[in-house]
């Protein structure tokens, strides 16, 4: 029997382990691109209120070449910089991004760590079984992850790519059971609505046929970011096939985090179907091949 919308919203509010992505466009104002302390501090304390409430948290968050470049007052062209200056810059970005966080993390009486990884950190057995009890470790003592790519080491070969694919295989790693990626669009449409006026919202994905993952190949990424929607989907396929539950949300509010897992129809919600025989490490080895 199928179950109706309104059942499958209420399941959320059972979650217990809630791995959430924010993007660097989230994080700045467009004008400047300054971090946003308004929407930093909404998102703090939204995890820190997940926590209180006995739920496992952990935030994906990029931003760190962002800050590292407005640092050193570096001008984003839009040109494809060199890798050792992205590098440079995520190295002196990831630092205040932490320190940023640490001060808002500290307000609400919560204390936070940084895990930076790399696609080794998945693919080799031992970096992969010894950030899995890291994590849990973390969860035990009330600590909320920060995680993001180690960009300052990470190149094309070691490299995830974004932290939507980052997001889920965390989610995947710590046995979550819910992964919320909040964007700059509502969710999942039928086409790009910025450019097609009669694209069509999805309000639940079942399962990820071919289709829905051709759709996603058109970007529907900004400037700031790395991810379009087809990141997004793959994030989907990922989690959904480790039997994670995920959802594609507007960070325009950041309380939606709280509404979503209030059972409320907000964002597409991509079902978990957990496919038998899935292997992670493979498939994260073999993103770039």
């Amino acid at each position: 029997m199928r179950m109706n919308m309104a059942d499958i919203r209420e399941r959320l509010k059972d979650k217990k382990r809630i791995v959430i992505k924010i993007g660097s466009s989230s994080l700045q104002h467009k004008e400047t691109g300054d971090f946003d302390y308004t929407k930093l501090d909404v998102l703090v304390r939204e995890l820190c209120d997940l926590r209180n409430r006995g739920k496992d948290v952990v935030l994906v968050t990029s931003g760190a070449i962002a800050a590292g470049r407005k640092a050193i007052m570096m001008q984003d062209t839009g040109e494809d910089n060199p890798t050792a200056v992205k590098q440079a810059c995520a190295a002196i970005g990831q630092a205040r991004l932490m320190m940023t966080y640490q001060k808002i993390f500290a307000e609400y009486n919560q204390v936070a760590a940084q895990i930076l990884m790399t696609k080794n950190t998945i693919i080799d057995n031992l970096n992969r079984f010894n950030a899995h009890n890291t994590f849990m470790e973390l969860f035990k003592l009330g600590v909320v992850p920060i995680v993001n790519e180690n960009d300052t080491i990470a190149t094309y070969e070691l490299g995830i790519g974004d932290n939507d694919t980052l997001s889920a295989i965390v989610a995947s790693l710590i046995g979550a059971d819910m992964l919320i990626l909040l964007s700059d669009i509502d969710g999942l449409y039928t086409d790009d609505p910025r450019r097609n006026p009669d694209a069509r919202y999805i309000e639940v994905v079942e399962k990820l046929t071919d289709e829905l993952m051709e759709m996603g190949k058109t970007s529907t990424g900004s400037d700031s970011g790395t991810g379009g929607m087809n990141t997004k989907l793959q994030a989907a396929k990922i989690a959904n096939n480790m039997g994670v539950d995920m959802v594609i949300a507007n960070s325009e509010d950041i309380k939606v985090i709280h509404r979503i897992l209030a059972g409320q129809n907000i964002g597409t919600l991509f079902l978990a179907h957990r496919e038998e025989g899935f292997d992670l490490p493979l498939y994260v080895q073999q993103m770039h091949e």
